[in-house]
């Protein structure tokens, strides 16, 4: 059996070191309800900018420059303050974070196990308006699955959840544990996808189609911080009265496991998982195995890194 927890929760908008403390008081928290495997939301650090959706490029200036000066280099001494509390409290976890490297911005996930990462990946391609503000992963980042004594763990962020192939590369990776991490989403008439509802539709069906288990880890917003995010604040208004979680966590038949917390409330969910339950949906069909046709379809992936500069004696 395999304790896993999936975060709900708000950051400290745009403050990086507080929202640090409140990482490290949350891998605390799932050390002590002895959870072994933990996911975090997408830009968890330093939260995930709706601005960039809702003012324009001249609007959102000073807050993309505050966003920038906030986020998390992998080598930092913030990172080794959230390594330090996932080994003293013996977790495995993916953490989701804007990666700062250099002058530039991405939409990052390590894979810390031991406190060390030993993985570390880039959202593939930022969505949308996102591209105004971060980079692309490169083919490095097509590598979604490591190997722990907890499992194999994959990750995907946020809409990357809509690329087929992308999730189909992960299956052919052999995930057993899926962290599927999101930011806070309101349901609208503007587009289904960037739902509650539409997200937890797509990470139950990546449960369903690769037979994993799925932690699906959101971020809250809450109603007094609408304002800082270009948000309308009226109770009417249309995106919602505030909230935005919907953290779950599902079988590999694409069952809830855990009830869900309320959209503003914060916490981890968890639940106790035996990997030997895989099996019940793989015998049923299996895309990666005896349920694929590798003689009709194929698919070609190039995880080499491209690299902007390269230098020739």
């Amino acid at each position: 059996m395999v304790r896993v927890g999936a975060v709900q929760a708000e950051p400290s908008w745009f403050n990086l070191e507080a929202t640090v403390d409140k990482t490290i008081a949350l891998i605390e928290e799932a050390g002590k309800k002895g959870i072994e495997v933990l996911g975090f939301p997408e830009l968890w650090l330093p939260g995930y900018p709706w601005p960039i959706w809702t003012q324009n490029v001249t609007e959102r200036a000073d807050i993309v420059h505050k966003y920038m000066a906030n986020s998390l280099s992998r080598d930092s001494e913030q990172m080794e303050r959230i390594k330090s509390a996932a080994k003293d409290a013996g977790i495995v976890m993916v953490l989701g974070y804007s990666e700062r490297d250099g002058a530039s911005l991405y939409i990052a996930q390590s894979y810390i196990v031991d406190g060390e990462i030993v993985h570390h990946r880039r959202k593939i391609k930022p969505t949308h308006v996102e591209r105004s503000i971060w980079g692309d992963g490169g083919g490095s980042s097509l590598k979604t699955v490591i190997d722990t004594k907890h499992g194999k763990i994959g990750a995907l962020c946020c809409f990357e959840h809509y690329q087929p192939l992308l999730r189909y590369y992960e299956y052919a990776q052999g995930a057993q544990i899926h962290v599927a991490a999101w930011p806070p989403f309101f349901e609208t008439d503007a587009f289904f996808q960037g739902t509650p509802s539409g997200s937890r539709l797509a990470s139950q069906f990546m449960a369903m189609e690769g037979q994993t288990f799925v932690l699906v880890s959101t971020q809250v917003l809450k109603k007094e911080n609408f304002k800082l995010m270009g948000l309308p604040d009226s109770e009417t208004n249309e995106v919602s009265p505030g909230g935005g979680g919907f953290a779950m966590i599902y079988g590999p038949d694409g069952r809830e496991l855990v009830k869900a917390l309320a959209p503003n409330e914060e916490g981890i969910l968890q639940a106790d998982i035996d990997l030997q339950d895989i099996d019940y949906s793989k015998n049923l069909l299996d895309p990666v195995g005896q349920y694929s046709r590798p003689d009709l379809m194929t698919l070609v992936v190039d995880t080499k890194e491209k690299r902007h500069v390269v230098e020739r004696e």
